[in-house]
């Protein structure tokens, strides 16, 4: 299963190791952690809940994944996203790639979490001194995703 969406946390080097599996044509595993900050917009953040829509966000995902494998040669990917309350410095995001050659695993790694940024469905509500608030879209978090569409990006 190539996406999970849970509450619980998880265990990067476990999930890494299980992707292995002692693969000896694997050359290369690239990896993102993603983790819940302190600080976002200038204000401190004592909590973030993050909402999905199931069934719509793991089809997002498996899509997101299916356009990776399509563009670079990797052998395997898993995705793995916390939902509910998060605290800073908790994990909330895990994207892992295996392949032959590290900048194939690097570039659909990094394409992968610039895509979970900008077309899979969750929300976040971050909770400040001063309130709670809805996260909205970064215009950066776009023009990331946006360069993948560039006739060079698929150069790993």
């Amino acid at each position: 299963m190539p996406v999970r969406i849970q509450a619980k946390d998880f265990d990067a080097g476990a999930e890494i190791a299980a992707l292995r599996r002692d693969n000896p044509r694997i050359g290369a595993v690239a990896s993102f952690i993603g983790v819940c900050r302190d600080a976002n917009d200038g204000d401190a953040v004592t909590k973030m809940t993050l909402e999905h829509y199931p069934g719509m966000t793991e089809k997002a995902l498996d899509n997101i994944i299916a356009e990776a494998k399509l563009r670079w040669e990797v052998m395997d990917v898993l995705v793995v996203h916390r939902v509910g309350e998060l605290r800073p410095t908790d994990q909330i995001v895990l994207v892992i790639v295996t392949g032959a050659h590290r900048g194939e695993a690097f570039s659909a790694c990094e394409f992968i979490m610039d895509y979970l940024k900008t077309r899979a469905p969750f929300w976040k509500k971050e909770e400040t001194l001063q309130g709670a608030r809805w996260v909205e879209a970064r215009t950066s978090d776009d023009e990331a995703a946006e360069r993948w569409n560039s006739p060079k990006a698929d150069v790993a």
